[in-house]
C-alpha cells in the first residue's frame, strides 16, 4: 500500500445533509478544510450544491467531494443516501444532520400539514440518517454524529410551535442516542444555533430582525462559519470525550 493511499484510508469521511447553502455549506467547507472527504446532500438547488462542492474542493484539490440529491424526510431515500455515502466515500465516519425547514405561524392558524412537513424533515429525517449511519459506525467502533438543533428548541418561540417542537425532539434524540452508542466510541452531540445570518433568517421583516438583534447579548447576528467551526471541532479527535451535549452558538441568547 502506498503512503498516499494509506493517508487516504485514514481520513475520516463525512456526510452533511442540507449542505448546499447557509449553515450546511459552512459546515461542509469547515470539514473539508480539516481534511475530511465530504458528501454534500441537497434537496433541490443543484447550482448551490455544486458551488459548495467547488468551495470544498478548493481547500484541497485532491480531496474527494460528492453531491447527492435526496429528500431525507422520505425514509427509503434517507436509507439510500447513507448507503451511497458509505460506498462513494469508502467509509462514513461523520454525519451532520443539518437539513431542515420552517413553516412558521401562530398555532391557531397553523395547518396540520405545516406541522407534519416540519416534523418529517427536521425530526424524522434526522432519525433516519442517524439510524442508518449508526449501523456502519458501530461495525467500525467509531463515529461522530452532529445534529443541528436550535435555540428555539430550548427556549421556544412564538409563531414557531412546530419548528420548536421538532428541534426539542432532536435534542432528546441526541441525548438518548449518545447513551446508546457511547460503548462503540461513537459520540452524538447537538448544535443549537441562535440568530444566524442565512437565507432563512433574511426572510424576516426588518422590524423582527432589529428586535432579535437587540435581544442578543453580543448585539449581532452569528455567522454560518461560526457554526461550521464548532461542527468541525465536534468531528475531531480532540472532541472524543464530548457526547450527549447541546452547545449553543447564539451570542448569549441561551445564557
Amino acid at each position: 500500500m502506498t503512503e498516499e493511499r494509506s493517508e487516504q484510508t485514514e481520513r475520516r469521511c463525512a456526510l452533511v445533509t442540507g449542505g448546499s447553502r447557509g449553515i450546511g455549506r459552512a459546515v461542509a467547507i469547515a470539514l473539508a478544510k480539516a481534511g475530511h472527504p465530504v458528501m454534500i446532500n441537497y434537496s433541490g438547488n443543484i447550482d448551490a450544491a455544486e458551488e459548495t462542492a467547488m468551495l470544498c474542493a478548493t481547500t484541497d484539490m485532491d480531496l474527494p467531494v460528492f453531491i447527492e440529491q435526496t429528500d431525507v424526510s422520505d425514509e427509503e431515500s434517507a436509507i439510500r443516501l447513507v448507503k451511497t455515502a458509505e460506498e462513494k466515500l469508502g467509509h462514513l465516519d461523520i454525519l451532520v444532520n443539518n437539513a431542515g425547514i420552517t413553516r412558521d405561524g401562530l398555532i391557531l392558524n397553523m395547518k396540520t400539514e405545516d406541522l407534519e412537513a416540519v416534523m418529517d424533515l427536521n425530526l424524522k429525517g434526522t432519525f433516519y440518517c442517524c439510524r442508518e449511519a449508526a449501523k456502519f459506525m458501530m461495525r467500525r467502533r467509531y463515529g461522530r454524529i452532529i445534529n443541528m438543533a436550535s435555540i428555539v428548541g430550548i427556549r421556544g418561540n412564538a409563531g414557531q410551535t412546530n419548528y420548536s417542537a421538532s428541534k426539542a425532539a432532536v435534542i432528546g434524540l441526541t441525548k438518548s442516542l449518545a447513551k446508546e452508542l457511547a460503548s462503540r466510541k461513537i459520540t452524538v452531540n447537538a448544535i443549537a444555533p441562535g440568530y444566524i445570518d442565512t437565507d432563512m433568517t433574511k426572510k424576516m421583516s426588518e422590524k423582527a430582525i432589529e428586535a432579535t438583534v437587540k435581544s442578543i447579548p453580543l448585539k449581532r447576528a452569528g455567522k454560518p462559519e461560526e457554526v461550521g467551526a464548532l461542527a468541525a471541532f465536534l468531528a475531531s479527535e480532540e472532541a472524543a470525550y464530548i457526547t450527549g451535549q447541546v452547545i449553543g452558538v447564539d451570542g448569549g441568547m441561551g445564557a
